[in-house]
């Protein structure tokens, strides 16, 4: 979970950026290992029948480390591929001094989530087919030769990358801010910021501290220059006396926790996408009524994709566009209503899935199929009833995280932006730990007294619809929490605050 946080500590600039996204190539050292495991007799534990489990054994220590490797080496290419990637990319196109930055950088994170959702189409419905028809050797080597041509592609062109100077360590400055404010929390502070004297650096972003947060003001507040300052007007003690920069770069970072928390939910709910996998397997996934053809389970999740690429896309490119010339709203949906969007299409997707799987478990259940498991166990009901909750998923997705990035991208200052975009990677890794949380929770307190579970493998006896309403519950709540947190976040637009007086 923190992978992609630890990465961006350090790559908040663009040489940095470009050695962080080289050394992700471990990603593809990770994904090859993996590939190993599956065409590599010794690497791969005995047969073992799925249903008939009495004879099996366990892998070995050397087949379980592999494999286990592996993983730890993805975790660690991806961590360093997702906190950069979007940072870097926008510092190749980004001309602060043209008018049309702004909206040029807000285009390139729009259709960037598009092309991730693209490339995830691609993994749910080509590699999803040639692992179950050709194999997993197959359909764990095609990444594997994808991600290597990708790597090299990335290190050949790396001399025509704008690259930007290395900038301070972020988290060392976040620590040296708490020790200046801890060793000065006894001072007052002046009634009013401009009558105060605070230390700046040399392009600063910030002239004066703001009012947000104002006790942090004393991390920056030089009491007697000759003490606090060198001849050349720098601190003569950095973790006694901070610049305004980084003061106000903890403060964002303070300020912006609470929307983060409430974004949570979302991913919690989001993520859940084992049970309709479950409830497809049990359903008639035929394209044509007749055919021997079936759309392969784990595929349907296209159409989570194919909605989410389809909003993003139409909405940089067409509703922008309009908005911007029949509304006050220049650059679109405010930001934060696209995220309160997201997190209300969350809600009815939930709602949606409960009643499909209450239809779909009646149906079996009056068909006699509740003691059944696979193949017999599929009801005479379309597949395709899935399609709606997941499309509203897709949508939720395409405004809650497609709003999230630019949140992060516009309120963070230049050099956070690593950290920024990595926020939003956190927050899907703590909504699937909470996620897998939730589950057991449920499962174990459904099945108390011996009574069948709510998730358990025997989705005909299992009651999913009741988790859905589980999750909807919480949504509805969590947009509560949402709507508060926002309104005290107040408005997206930093508030132009007085002047003090500048060291340099």
């Amino acid at each position: 979970m923190e992978l992609a946080l630890n990465h961006s500590k350090g790559s908040s600039s663009s040489k940095h950026r470009i050695r962080t996204a080289g050394s992700s190539g471990l990603g593809t050292v990770g994904m090859g290992l993996l590939w190993l495991t599956e065409i590599v007799k010794p690497l791969q534990p005995e047969f073992c029948h799925l249903i008939i489990k009495d004879n099996c054994n366990h892998g070995t220590a050397m087949q379980l480390g592999a494999l286990f490797l592996s993983f730890a080496l993805m975790s660690l290419g991806s961590g360093g591929i997702r906190a950069i990637s979007i940072a870097f990319g926008a510092d190749q196109i980004d001309r602060p001094q043209e008018p049309t930055n702004k909206r040029r950088i807000q285009s390139f994170l729009n259709l960037y989530y598009a092309s991730v959702g693209i490339a995830i189409g691609v993994a749910v419905t080509i590699l999803v087919w040639i692992q179950e028809k050709i194999g997993w050797g197959w359909g764990f080597g095609t990444p594997v030769l994808l991600m290597l041509i990708s790597t090299v592609a990335f290190l050949v062109g790396s001399h025509l990358y704008v690259k930007k100077e290395p900038k301070k360590s972020l988290l060392t400055g976040f620590a040296k801010v708490i020790s200046a404010y801890l060793k000065k929390k006894h001072l007052l502070l002046p009634p009013n910021i401009s009558d105060g004297h605070y230390l700046c650096e040399n392009e600063s972003a910030f002239s004066a501290p703001t009012e947000r947060l104002r006790f942090l003001n004393k991390a920056c507040l030089i009491v007697d220059s000759v003490q606090d300052l060198n001849p050349d007007g720098s601190a003569r003690d950095s973790w006694s006396l901070c610049s305004v920069q980084q003061v106000e770069e903890l403060k964002a970072l303070i300020k912006i926790i609470p929307i983060w928390s409430a974004c949570i939910m979302m991913s919690v709910a989001a993520t859940q996408r084992t049970f309709p996998n479950k409830q497809a397997r049990s359903m008639d996934r035929r394209i044509i009524p007749g055919s021997n053809f079936e759309v392969p389970a784990a595929s349907f999740n296209i159409f989570i994709v194919l909605t989410m690429t389809i909003w993003v896309c139409t909405y940089d490119r067409l509703i922008v566009p309009l908005m911007a010339k029949y509304t006050k709203y220049k650059h679109g949906i405010p930001i934060k209503h696209q995220m309160a969007l997201g997190l209300v299409f969350t809600c009815m997707a939930t709602t949606v899935a409960a009643c499909v799987e209450r239809m779909r478990r009646g149906r079996a259940i009056s068909e006699g199929l509740a003691d059944k498991t696979g193949k017999a166990a599929i009801v005479d009901m379309s597949a395709a009833w899935l399609i709606p909750q997941h499309c509203l998923f897709g949508l939720a997705e395409g405004l809650n995280s497609v709003g999230q990035i630019n949140f992060y991208y516009s309120q963070f200052p230049k050099s956070m932006s690593s950290i920024g975009i990595s926020l939003h990677q956190l927050e899907v890794a703590v909504g699937n730990l909470l996620g897998s949380a939730l589950v057991e929770i449920v499962d174990a307190a459904t099945k108390i007294g011996g009574k069948t579970s709510w998730l358990g493998d025997m989705i005909n006896q299992a009651h999913y619809d009741h988790y859905y309403w589980i999750l909807t519950g919480l949504s509805i709540l969590n947009i509560f929490y949402y709507l508060i947190c926002s309104r005290c976040y107040g408005p997206v637009d930093r508030d132009k605050e007085d002047e003090g007086h500048c060291f340099h």
